[in-house]
């Protein structure tokens, strides 16, 4: 997207089934430009300031959403993974769709004046992190969602729950009552989103485990708002995931 700058640090190891990544979105232009989020499974916490800091606690997106990003407004953020939410921000569950919690302003013990950067941002936050996470992983839950990434939510409720050696009620019932949506919407959500790629690249046929033509087409829509040769167009750059993948 024209004037909009988008800079990305990965986690370290120990951080990496918790965070997807640390970024910064920039709009560097005079101009207010409009955009459209697309969901793509993860949880997201936005550091902004105007006249104090504001964070938001991003649930997972089920639908497109209409934004303005306002002339030379900078926004650094958090990507975690799903994972995170029982062991970050247990005092705020669940984490509802489509919804944004605010934080405390205090709630990383950090401010954006402390950092000036994308990598100092990530530097500090990995420290504050680290101090966080005060339990051990649930290796159930750990397998469930290497599971789901491997397979780019192809896999069935019933696959995931005799691999993961966790019943498909248990399973729903962690879901409903952390992210307040099913395991099925999500891997629905997830394997939306593992298409960016080669929809961007011009290939208009699923390639996810799609039934066919015509359910690719569907869950296309339903998750972007049109259909898949629309969203590989991106008429203006709107879709600003599509905006900032890397060239295919």
């Amino acid at each position: 997207m024209k004037g909009i700058s988008f800079e990305t640090v990965q986690p370290v190891a120990a951080l990496e089934d918790l965070v997807e990544s640390f970024w910064i979105l920039t709009n560097e232009s005079d101009e207010q430009k409009p955009a459209i989020v697309l969901p793509d499974g993860r949880l997201d916490v936005s550091f902004h300031f105007d006249n104090r800091q504001y964070l938001g606690l991003h649930g997972l997106e089920t639908g497109p959403s209409q934004v303005e990003i306002a002339p030379h407004f900078s926004m650094f953020c958090i990507s975690f993974r799903p994972l995170a939410a029982e062991y970050l921000f247990k005092a705020h569950l669940p984490v509802l769709p489509d919804s944004v919690t605010l934080l405390p302003a205090d709630f990383f013990n950090a401010t954006i004046g402390q950092f000036d950067d994308v990598r100092q941002f990530a530097a500090l936050l990995t420290n504050a992190l680290l101090v966080l996470i005060k339990s051990d992983i649930d290796p159930r839950k750990k397998r469930l969602f290497d599971l789901i990434y491997e397979s780019h939510g192809a896999m069935s409720v019933a696959e995931l729950a005799d691999q993961a050696g966790w019943s498909s009620r248990q399973i729903n019932r962690y879901f409903q009552d952390t992210f307040g949506l099913s395991l099925k919407t999500y891997c629905n959500v997830l394997r939306f989103k593992s298409s960016f790629g080669h929809i961007k690249a011009g290939k208009l046929f699923p390639e996810e485990n799609y039934t066919d033509q015509s359910h690719f087409i569907r869950e296309i829509r339903k998750y972007a708002g049109v259909i898949p040769k629309e969203l590989a167009r991106n008429r203006e750059d709107r879709f600003i995931q599509f905006s900032t993948l890397p060239p295919p």
